[in-house]
């Protein structure tokens, strides 16, 4: 099977057998997971997903590609595809349908929409036990970066405050037809436990967070002028003459309290 990438989606189709077979091995989904694959394509990853799990349920935009990837899947395991936007699924209805606490979910995921993806899988990161997705390098560099760090920003401190982050291994262009012009990486985020995340509420964190970083040179005094006075910031333990980037996820979280009067 040798579809014909589409870029209006982003294709890229992972070929390579040793990228493939650590995914598998990373993941290591067993019969007893309901295990969720976001973008198949050809089915290089969904297959060995399958034959692992014994079942499967994928999401596909593309309708060129189902039935052939159904074909190919029927000999292996269970598969059943959702023809729809990721972004229009919801993860915790779905796992409620199926009568399970929570979905694993896998994917190499199209980089120009991976960054709404993830903050998909955060709103329903209460429905998810893990992810294991191939990004575009650069991407995990931000996902995971500390504070102080050049690329460090809205997309470390959002997933840092849901989830665990944790980059395993790079993959080079050539595992993939045809090959992105840059690097991938496949990471793996573990969203945390009811009792590690934050209280502050959701839409508060993500004004704060917008606002800080929205001019990285600008001080907090300035960034978040519309939002707090000097007084609002200091109150949260923050110091007014501070960058959002040298903030820990924390403190954006004292922020968004002192924001949003709780």
């Amino acid at each position: 099977m040798n579809a014909r990438p589409k870029k209006s989606f982003g294709q890229h189709f992972l070929h390579d057998s040793r990228y493939i077979d650590r995914i598998v091995s990373a993941m290591a989904p067993r019969a007893t997971d309901f295990v969720l694959e976001i973008g198949p394509g050809e089915g290089a990853l969904t297959l060995p997903l399958l034959a692992a799990a014994g079942k499967l349920t994928a999401i596909e935009l593309d309708t060129d590609l189902i039935p052939a990837l159904q074909a190919r899947a029927a000999s292996v395991g269970e598969l059943q595809i959702i023809h729809a936007d990721v972004l229009k699924v919801d993860f915790t209805a779905l796992a409620q349908r199926h009568g399970i606490d929570r979905l694993r979910i896998a994917g190499n995921l199209p980089y120009y929409i991976s960054s709404p993806i993830l903050f998909h899988c955060v709103e329903h990161s209460g429905a998810i036990a893990d992810m294991h997705f191939m990004l575009q390098k650069e991407v995990v560099e931000r996902m995971a970066a500390e504070p102080g760090s050049k690329v460090y920003g809205r997309l470390s401190v959002m997933l840092q405050l849901a989830c665990r982050v944790e980059p395993l291994f790079t993959v080079p262009p050539e595992a993939f037809r045809p090959p992105p012009k840059v690097e991938s990486a496949v990471v793996r985020l573990v969203p945390l436990a009811p009792q590690d995340r934050h209280d502050a509420d959701a839409g508060d964190v993500y004004t704060v967070v917008k606002a800080a970083f929205a001019q990285r040179r600008k001080t907090l005094n300035n960034a978040l002028k519309q939002l707090m006075d000097t007084d609002a910031i200091r109150r949260a333990g923050v110091e007014p003459g501070a960058r959002a980037e040298t903030l820990a996820p924390g403190d954006f979280v004292r922020l968004a309290k002192i924001y949003g009067g709780q």
